[in-house]
């Protein structure tokens, strides 16, 4: 039997890995899973990812580059707004709708605190995300501000409570010189 051509399936697979993760919690990811979600073969999610590591490696990348997207768009380079209404309408675009995708990517984010293989990936988005808000202010700022940004998310992915996006620009606003 002559194997198909798929050029999309190492996509496919990592989709359904968010998607697993989205609905099913890391505990919920396995090639298994995963294989039945992207309707691949077993096979197939072990001969692109020889690991559940590897796998979410890959899903936590392809999470962060949706924030990074997003960000970059609505904080051009050499803006002149107001920088802490710009986060906060940043803030409410990623946090407005069906939280999934967020939740999944804090997720990933701190499964990094048992799982080495994803420190790098968090890493790498934490330098991308602070070196596209250190455009807009100085790089110690621009650190404080993506703490604040997470810790205001977190808070109402925790709490399930709504977002405020007035109360997120006062609060970003006092950490911007």
């Amino acid at each position: 039997m002559a194997r198909r051509y798929d050029p999309d399936r190492r996509r496919r697979i990592i989709d359904a890995a968010i998607r697993v993760v989205g609905r099913d919690g890391i505990a919920g990811l396995s090639h298994r899973s995963v294989a039945a979600e992207a309707d691949v073969p077993l096979g197939s999610t072990t001969y692109h990812f020889a690991t559940l590591e590897e796998l979410m490696v890959a899903a936590l990348r392809q999470a962060n580059e949706g924030f990074a997207t997003v960000l970059a768009e609505r904080l051009p380079e050499g803006g002149q707004g107001d920088l802490a209404a710009e986060l906060a309408a940043v803030l409410g675009a990623w946090m407005g709708g069906d939280r999934t995708g967020v939740e999944l990517e804090y997720e990933l984010y701190l499964a990094a605190l048992r799982r080495p293989a994803l420190r790098p990936v968090a890493a790498e988005w934490t330098e991308d995300a602070a070196a596209l808000l250190a455009r807009r202010t100085d790089p110690v700022t621009a650190r404080a501000l993506l703490a604040l940004m997470d810790g205001i998310c977190l808070q109402v992915l925790l709490t399930g409570g709504s977002y405020d996006e007035e109360h997120a620009r006062a609060v970003l606003a006092r950490l911007i010189p």
